[in-house]
């Protein structure tokens, strides 16, 4: 039997920042063990890579500033550009409701010292992406902070950084059991051989539910498909374009490397599960919306083949689960971040080495994100909009 002080479940964005930051701790007898055969076979290499601080909870916001302080000095540290560009998110709204929501949300944003979310009227929207139809838009709001980010560059810069420092990534590795006492879980049964560790991570993404079931923690966290399709027309929008987002029905428009994508949608299905095809029908509808949004996409054409979907790791009201298992004393969990886990992953990965290593983080308070939140029946607000 292999022995070791950590054992991370999931090498994907967060299990590798978590690797990486406890590694910069000194706590480098780090062991990162993933089913998937290369690094972000699971969720991370499937994310469009957008960024933003316009949230409707402190907690979220706070967690935007500080991955985006860290972005910022991400290719100093690790090596590797994330190649964050705040090009801004745009959100337009059709609806009163929605405006309203998203001026509450925005006194939020301010009072977490994010400045640089404004309103903005018909008019900005027009300078801002003169693409844009703007029929039955009343407003919006744009912060400029936002943008984008590389998911798989952040993957690789925090897991080439902590191997430098001695963490050892292994792929292809399936934990399938743990044995498990009064003091915590004593041994991690694998599909290569069996592992002692100190302490455990649970960074399994869209899995973690699955995992902690093995584990014996209850964890509500489930999986979300998401839909991502490309056009096949190049040139037809401005590669500054801001990511601009419809809150009504929360249909997604944005530039990538030259390729226009479009997102729109869909409720959680029970029947959508792990399974990650795209369903044809919904091709047909996202392109129909994105005509009537865009006039220039009005002669567009998607290939279906290029067509790809991830999994969300959703949790109850759509905030991470981040600390110690309550069942469970020496499991930590990094997970649900709920379609926010690429661009939280810099500052979910200080702040969990920080409550393994001393018991509290240093750049703020994560109380609203424990884990015990649920059973304790106090979720954080879930915002419909943000």
């Amino acid at each position: 039997m292999r022995t070791t002080e950590v054992l991370i479940i999931g090498g994907g964005v967060i299990g590798a920042s978590v690797a990486y930051h406890l590694a910069t701790m000194g706590c480098t007898d780090v062991l990162v063990v993933d089913r998937g055969d290369a690094p972000g076979a699971g969720s991370t290499s499937k994310a469009t890579g957008g960024f933003r601080c316009q949230f409707a909870t402190e907690v979220n916001v706070r967690l935007s500033l500080l991955s985006r302080q860290k972005l910022l000095q991400f290719k100093e540290v690790t090596g590797v550009d994330p190649d964050y560009d705040p090009r801004g998110y745009l959100f337009l709204a059709r609806h009163e409701r929605e405006l309203i929501a998203l001026r509450e949300a925005q006194r939020v944003q301010h009072a977490c010292g994010v400045t640089g979310a404004v309103e903005v009227t018909p008019e900005d929207i027009l300078r801002l992406n003169p693409a844009v139809s703007m029929d039955g838009i009343i407003g919006g709001v744009f912060c400029d902070l936002d943008g984008f980010i590389k998911p798989m560059n952040i993957q690789r810069g925090y897991m080439e950084a902590a191997e430098r420092l001695g963490v050892r990534f292994e792929f292809g590795v399936e934990c399938t059991s743990f044995s498990r006492t009064s003091h915590g879980i004593t041994e991690v049964q694998t599909s290569t051989d069996a592992i002692s560790a100190g302490a455990i991570v649970n960074a399994a993404g869209a899995w973690a539910g699955q995992l902690g079931t093995l584990m014996g923690i209850r964890l509500p966290v489930v999986p979300l498909r998401r839909q991502i399709a490309p056009l096949r027309e190049r040139g037809l929008l401005p590669a500054e374009m801001p990511m601009t987002i419809f809150v009504e029905d929360g249909f997604h428009c944005r530039v990538r490397d030259g390729r226009i994508l479009i997102l729109l949608p869909t409720p959680q299905s029970s029947n959508d599960s792990f399974h990650i095809g795209v369903d044809p029908s919904w091709i047909e509808r996202v392109h129909a919306v994105a005509k009537k949004r865009f006039d220039v996409l009005r002669d567009t054409s998607i290939d279906a083949s290029e067509c790809w979907a991830g999994l969300y790791e959703m949790s109850p009201d759509n905030h991470v689960i981040l600390g110690r298992a309550t069942e469970v004393g020496n499991v930590f969990l990094a997970n649900g971040s709920s379609g926010h886990g690429v661009m939280h992953s810099p500052a979910l990965g200080e702040l969990l080495a920080e409550v393994m290593l001393t018991g509290y983080p240093s750049a703020f308070d994560i109380n609203a994100l424990r884990p015990s939140r649920f059973e304790e029946g106090k979720p954080n607000p879930a915002s419909q909009f943000l």
